[in-house]
């Protein structure tokens, strides 16, 4: 089947001071050297004047389109494996208008969405962990997640998954050999000796990895932050505070909030903070009572909770904790969990010994105003330190859902093939088999077809 020469900007899109453009496939130097007119050194930078060689209307070779940088890879040794050619020009839409109309006539075609990377796959520059790790440091947001991405480009699941494989077979050795040599008496005695041992280990090693790879999905797809309360504790108050900006509506008439408002914030890892709905027992009209439903919903699922509550309402701190007052019942209280944070709001209105004793509770307790910025600091610092609870990038990690399915996935055969080491070893041959194929999912060494369209749904033309 023959393989297109595909075209499309590699940067990102709208006006710039310098775009760059991408060309891949088996003809991409002989349309390179036809804008250009000359064929420059491999993988040397070298100036251009881009042409349109179907446009005599300056001279034989055509009018100018730009002229910038332009940089030849010769395949294999490229990003997509084939030939590539680069150029970096000015990012003004007349230019990329003519330069894609110049490689159209010339024979190329735009590129759909992550086909680049796609050819890096089926050329093997990369597995498909290492795809998803690209995918995921195009839209890295914070420094922990780009440190996550870069690790997992490098390869280092893809190493540790292939680890895993290489025991397994280890594993299935000594199982074949009791099924070719069956009249061996001593034979199956034996496997059992080799491959339980083996096989018990190997589940150890994935079960720890499993294990150890929460954090690592926080670091990739964020903690959530529930800021609950009763109505006019200053909850949205606090909300846009915490973003800089009016992200929720702030008002003095009890439930305006009424849907949950989110927003998002790099606290090292990056959170989703939730503006929710007043939590009071007897809600005004049935949209209320459907945001406090919601609202207790979102505190049940979310990492973190904040009770945000009126300091200057609350007579007695220890009332409120013991079984909750009026306007904090029990039931709002039963919400938090410990480590989560109560926010004293409102402290500007209250002189020093009207304030809440704050003393040892299962909770971090702190004082804020979220009108005048007082204690804010502490509460990001305390929100901070707890998003990053046990998050860690060093060493590999399954960042994916994908990955720990097939993780399971392998741990299920295995255990089942360390059930009929000693009376069926075809049987558990055929088990290891299954949990050799599951890890192999995890680089697309096995189903690469099935996950394709979901992977690359999320990738950019240029990329």
């Amino acid at each position: 089947m023959a393989v297109d020469t595909i075209f499309a900007r590699a940067s990102g899109a709208g006006k710039a001071g310098v775009a760059v453009y991408r060309l891949s496939g088996p003809d991409a130097h002989k349309i390179f050297s036809k804008l250009v007119g000359k064929r420059i050194n491999n993988r040397e930078a070298a100036y251009v004047a881009v042409r349109d060689p179907a446009d005599g209307s300056v001279s034989d070779r055509g009018q100018i389109i730009d002229k910038g940088l332009a940089i030849l890879f010769e395949g294999p040794r490229s990003f997509t494996g084939e030939d590539v050619a680069e150029l970096s020009l000015h990012g003004a839409r007349a230019v990329e208008e003519a330069l894609y109309d110049a490689l159209t006539k010339l024979g190329a075609r735009p590129a759909e969405a992550g086909e680049f990377t796609l050819r890096a796959l089926k050329n093997g520059k990369l597995d498909l962990a290492q795809v998803e790790a690209l995918a995921d440091l195009i839209d890295s947001e914070t420094t922990l997640q780009r440190k996550q991405a870069l690790g997992q480009l490098d390869g280092r699941l893809s190493a540790v998954a292939e680890g895993w494989r290489k025991d397994i077979l280890s594993v299935l050795a000594p199982l074949e050999a009791d099924i070719d040599f069956p009249d061996e008496g001593d034979v199956p005695a034996a496997v059992a000796a080799r491959a339980g041992p083996a096989i018990a280990a190997l589940k150890t090693s994935l079960t720890t990895f499993l294990n150890q790879s929460v954090s690592a999905r926080k670091i990739r797809e964020g903690v959530s932050i529930a800021i609950i309360g009763p109505p006019n504790a200053g909850k949205s108050s606090l909300v846009n505070a915490l973003a800089g900006s009016d992200v929720a509506i702030v008002s003095d008439i009890a439930g305006t909030t009424r849907d949950i408002v989110e927003t998002r914030l790099d606290l090292g890892v990056v959170a989703t903070i939730a503006d929710t709905a007043g939590l009071r027992g007897m809600a005004g009209d049935v949209i209320e009572e459907e945001g406090v439903k919601r609202a207790k919903k979102r505190a049940e699922e979310a990492d973190i909770r904040v009770l945000v509550i009126d300091g200057g309402e609350i007579v007695s701190r220890e009332t409120l904790l013991a079984g909750g007052v009026e306007n904090v019942p029990r039931e709002t209280l039963d919400l938090l969990q410990p480590g989560d944070i109560i926010a004293w709001n409102k402290s500007d209105r209250l002189s020093e010994g009207q304030r809440p004793e704050i003393g040892h509770s299962p909770y971090t307790e702190l004082d804020v105003s979220a009108k005048t910025g007082a204690g804010m600091a502490a509460l990001v610092r305390a929100l901070t330190e707890k998003a990053a609870e046990g998050a860690k990038t060093d060493g590999p990690a399954l960042t994916r859902a994908r990955h720990i399915a097939a993780v399971e996935e392998a741990l299920a055969a295995l255990t089942r093939a360390e059930a009929k080491i000693a009376s069926a070893p075809e049987l558990a041959a055929e088990d290891a088999r299954l949990a050799a194929r599951a890890l192999g999912k995890i680089t697309g060494a096995v189903g690469v077809e099935d996950v394709l369209g979901e992977i690359f749904s999320s990738f950019c033309i240029g990329k």
